[in-house]
């Protein structure tokens, strides 16, 4: 696949088929991906945890918010949830700053995903309390987003947008995801 068509391929899914698993063995895969990404001042702060194994899969998604523009949708049916992820945390003995770090660490795990055949979605609005309780997470660790995981079962496309149109993804009649994404003229500048 080329690059281009991985990037354009990596979208934000929301459902899965939850009876194709995502192994642990593929999750070490994706997360030894996030060791070699650019780190500010290579500090390297950011630590993960795998989560495969259906109870605690399954404990985990009420902890997540999904798609908030889609006020009449309140996530994925269970058939659709995610099979697995990847909880991002930041470790405060390294560092307090990890804005850089994880947008790169989890833009990685995506493109990784979607080059193995999956899917995924980055989820940061989250209840953070509970899964610190429920992965028994230490308070060192910051707990940034969650990676959800998956075979994806929805289309997702992305629409050209106007200057002044909205930023706002919804779901056609037909249930096709609808990215608008500002193109190559309205985001390249050059000041004379």
């Amino acid at each position: 696949m080329h690059f281009r068509d991985l990037v354009t391929k990596c979208r934000s899914y929301r459902r899965f088929d939850n009876r194709v698993p995502v192994t642990e063995e593929t999750l070490r895969d994706l997360v030894e991906l996030a060791c070699y990404i650019p780190s500010a001042k290579n500090l390297q702060p950011l630590k993960y945890i795998a989560v495969s194994e259906p109870a605690t899969v399954n404990a985990l998604f009420p902890s997540l918010s999904w798609a908030g523009y889609l006020a009449d949708w309140s996530g994925p049916a269970e058939r659709e949830r995610p099979a697995a992820y990847i909880v991002i945390l930041g470790d405060q003995s390294i560092s307090t700053e990890f804005g850089c770090d994880s947008g790169i660490a989890a833009q990685t795990l995506l493109l990784g995903a979607t080059a193995s055949g999956l899917g995924g979605c980055i989820v940061a609005s989250l209840d953070r309390k509970t899964i610190r309780d429920l992965l028994k997470i230490p308070d060192v660790y910051a707990i940034l987003m969650v990676i959800a995981l998956g075979k994806p079962v929805e289309t997702v496309v992305i629409d050209q947008m106007a200057d002044h149109d909205s930023v706002r993804y919804f779901r056609d009649v037909y249930g096709i995801h609808h990215v608008p994404k500002r193109m190559l003229d309205d985001v390249l500048l050059k000041f004379h």
